[in-house]
């Protein structure tokens, strides 16, 4: 089988010849500039063999366009942080207005896209990285942004619907540069972050007014949930074909997952950062001195607790730039039959 064919093998609930495997990692050398980050993303695609790519525009990307200051580092080991939020009042919500998908950052993290239709290889899917409605919000508004719910929810809303808007129109436009599918990443999942009612009101129905863009036209479509305590059950039945979480470091396990879904799982790598005030803070299993026998006994343990079905091994987020390359060559290893 060829990478598409053993992906689609997994998705339609056939055997494929091996468990499919990708890792990624942020690219934070490369990740201004549009062409180099697509070379830099397929030459490491190769480099490890893996099976897809999951795009690595910087994770804010979302936000500079409406006013965030950000602090770009351009070094492997120091993502872009945000330095200040575009909302610092009510009156800045009034600022998030819908823009087009060629606008500013957004503009040339489609180029992404359109760089990788050009230079992938034959049969490797690729997948834009896209964040929820409230997750961009949350970066635009800071810690505020839960409050602002709760005492102004109408400005939220308004936000929340050219934020929608914005987000629409850049999926149309990735679908439209060859995009296998989606990762669609909620920071705002989380049971500590807001109560049932809040995210009912303000994150799922957005949520899936993005991925309803999306879900009949592209194949490869991952819900992927950020943090610890999340709400896995109800973020499960979103319309995606494929669930992500930090599986090795929340509830629940790959295992107790099964029994509440029968999606495809992306995961089993231990590899998870958490956001600590503006950066990253790795829990990786790559890069804490593991061997290579114990990554594969550690991706061969996450097989086993799905009986060899149903799953996509990769990270349970994103992986640290730190990972050594006998350790990423372990992850491939680990898979062969």
């Amino acid at each position: 089988m060829n990478r598409e064919e053993r992906l689609r093998a997994v998705l339609s609930g056939k055997e494929p010849d091996r468990v499919p495997v990708s890792v990624w990692m942020h690219l934070s050398q490369y990740d201004q500039d549009p062409r180099s980050l697509a070379e830099a993303m397929v030459e490491f695609n190769e480099k490890y063999d893996y099976d897809f790519i999951k795009m690595m525009p910087f994770g804010a990307y979302t936000t500079s366009d409406w006013g965030t200051k950000l602090e770009i580092f351009c070094d492997k080991y120091k993502e872009v942080e945000i330095a200040a939020p575009a909302i610092s009042s009510l009156e800045d919500y009034k600022r998030i207005q819908p823009l087009a998908p060629t606008h500013g950052t957004w503009g040339k993290t489609l180029q992404i896209s359109q760089w990788l239709n050009r230079l992938v290889k034959p049969n490797t899917p690729y997948l834009q990285t896209i964040f929820t409605p409230a997750t961009t919000l949350r970066k635009l508004a800071g810690g505020r942004m839960v409050e602002d719910m709760r005492e102004h929810p109408e400005m939220v809303h308004q936000a929340l619907e050219a934020i929608t808007e914005t987000t629409v129109g850049f999926v149309k436009a990735n679908i439209e540069a060859g995009v296998s599918g989606f990762f669609l990443a909620t920071q705002c999942a989380a049971l500590d972050l807001m109560d049932d009612d809040m995210f009912a009101e303000f994150c799922k129905p957005y949520d899936l007014r993005v991925i309803n863009a999306y879900k009949d036209e592209t194949w490869f479509n991952v819900a992927h949930i950020h943090g610890t305590n999340v709400r896995f059950d109800t973020v499960s039945k979103y319309p995606c074909n494929v669930l992500s979480w930090h599986d090795r470091q929340t509830n629940p396990t790959l295992k107790e997952a099964r029994e509440k879904s029968d999606k495809v799982f992306l995961g089993g790598l231990r590899e998870g950062p958490a956001i600590v005030g503006t950066s990253l803070q790795y829990d990786s299993i790559m890069s804490s001195g593991a061997t290579s026998d114990m990554i594969k006994a550690h991706v061969k343990e996450a097989i086993d607790m799905v009986g060899g079905k149903g799953l996509i091994v990769g990270p349970g987020c994103v992986a640290d730039p730190r990972s050594s390359e006998e350790n990423l060559h372990a992850v491939r290893a680990a898979v062969e039959r």
